[in-house]
């Protein structure tokens, strides 16, 4: 099986990362030249690694062909490159719908469309699929946790929650800072906040069949640090913020 990447960018290259490094069979993973410094660092990293001429060449050459190209560029150039009805077709394409997609391939190829995030390069992480299909939920579960969707309008809510990857990073980049202005050593103060938030993070999944107000209660004691925490960012209108965030982003994500 032949795999062609259409758009070498972060989200990209972490998914070739992923693949590189798993279990998949595959024969080849061709990617286009679009980003030369990305797609020729691919290329030395992995073996498998190939780069195309043109786009065309990938659509011709593969047997699936990921979409992780721009939502300008993807309404740009995907009406002019030709498919085929054999292939299955995987866009990361945020904002063009199933509906868009299939008039611009115009061939009945199966097409899904994906949400992967940059930790699958470390083959971790959820991918909500939409429409669900079987080969494309046993494609991305060996690359991380793959999520079926029923329901286009549903996906666009993973969509928005997916641009909190930022906001999360500059937290934990607020309290590295926060350490070393206190004297802590760079290196020491973010091993320790990564570390803390990993931690948390395999805990949460780790009781996810809860509802996680569970692990909000028991992480507090009467008057204790973490109460004292909650508290003052509740107050400070800090969650209320951040659901408003993501509001706003789904706002944008259903005008197009």
């Amino acid at each position: 099986m032949k795999l062609g990447f259409i758009g070498t960018g972060k989200i990209a290259s972490s998914v070739i990362t992923g693949i590189s490094k798993s279990k998949i069979s595959y024969k080849k993973i061709v990617i286009s030249p679009r980003n030369r410094s990305i797609s020729q660092k691919l290329k030395r990293q992995f073996k498998k690694v190939s780069i195309a001429k043109n786009n065309q060449e990938i659509a011709s050459s593969c047997n699936w062909v990921f979409l992780a190209v721009t939502p300008p560029v993807g309404h740009k150039i995907i009406k002019d490159l030709k498919f085929r009805s054999s292939q299955t077709i995987v866009s990361f394409i945020s904002t063009m719908t199933l509906s868009q997609l299939k008039k611009a391939i115009k061939v009945k190829a199966k097409i899904v469309r994906a949400i992967p995030l940059p930790p699958i390069s470390l083959r971790k992480g959820p991918v909500p699929i939409f429409p669900p299909n079987k080969k494309v939920k046993n494609f991305f579960n060996k690359l991380g946790t793959t999520v079926e969707i029923g329901n286009e309008k549903l996906s666009k809510n993973f969509w928005a929650t997916s641009g909190m990857m930022a906001p999360f990073y500059e937290l934990l980049s607020t309290m590295s800072n926060w350490l070393v202005k206190r004297g802590v050593k760079r290196d020491k103060a973010q091993k320790y906040i990564t570390s803390l938030f990993v931690a948390l993070s395999e805990d949460a999944v780790a009781n996810s069949k809860k509802d996680l107000k569970y692990l909000v209660k028991e992480s507090q004691t009467p008057r204790g640090l973490n109460e004292q925490g909650v508290k003052e960012l509740r107050k400070a209108g800090f969650y209320r913020s951040s659901e408003k965030t993501l509001n706003s982003i789904l706002k944008r994500l259903n005008k197009v």
